[in-house]
Order: C-alpha cells, then structure tokens, then sequence
C-alpha cells in the first residue's frame, strides 16, 4: 500500500478534545471523512480537515491516485507544548492556566499501488 501522510504541529487545540474527532475518521474512506469533518461542530474538525486535505494533496503530488479510493490509514493526535499562563484573582492571587498544544497526523494510503 502506498501511503502519504501530512503533519500538522504546535495547534492550539487540546489533545482531549481533538482525539475524538481523529478517532471518528480513522479508517474511513476519504470523501467520508471529508464530509464527516464538514459538518462537525468541533472547532478541532475545522483544524483536522485542513490537515486531511493536505495529506491528499500529497498523495496526488506523489501520484497515488485520485481521492476517492484513498482511505484514512493512520491518524492520531499526540500533545504539543504546554503554555503557562497565569489569570489574575481576588485578593492579589493568581491561578494558573495551561493553554495545550497538539501535533496533529493523518496518513491516506491508495489500495493495490506500491510507492515510488
């Protein structure tokens, strides 16, 4: 199987909420996926479809194929860096708040193709 992959790092959305919406078009056809994350209303499938696209425009850059036969291969979230930042309180306090970042990959792979 030949496989094309895009990689997508330092995103401000939280790994906790973009894994689910991964998780939901790993294994699933392309156009499926595609019309999955277009009518999620998920900040973070807005973040995933550019990165889905991206990816099946490199699988056509190697030519693989056209996009209806790809399929979502891989895809998973792993965590970025984390951003400190402090919210002013009561009484001259401060809490602390962790602004988190995700690494963001899908691969598509085109069936019965070997890779150049």
């Amino acid at each position: 199987m030949a496989e094309a992959r895009a990689v997508l790092r330092f995103v401000r959305v939280a790994p906790r909420k973009a894994r689910p919406v991964v998780d939901m078009i790993r294994g699933q056809q392309v156009p499926l996926a595609l019309a999955m994350l277009k009518h999620l209303p998920r900040h973070a499938a807005r973040v995933i479809e550019k990165v889905l696209r991206s990816a099946v425009a490199n699988a056509e850059q190697k030519e693989l194929g056209d996009s209806d036969s790809m399929r979502v291969s891989k895809a998973f979230v792993n965590c970025g860096p984390t951003y400190k930042r402090f919210r002013a309180r009561s009484m001259g306090r401060a809490n602390a708040i962790q602004k988190r970042t995700s690494h963001i990959t899908v691969v598509v792979e085109a069936p019965g193709l070997t890779g150049k």
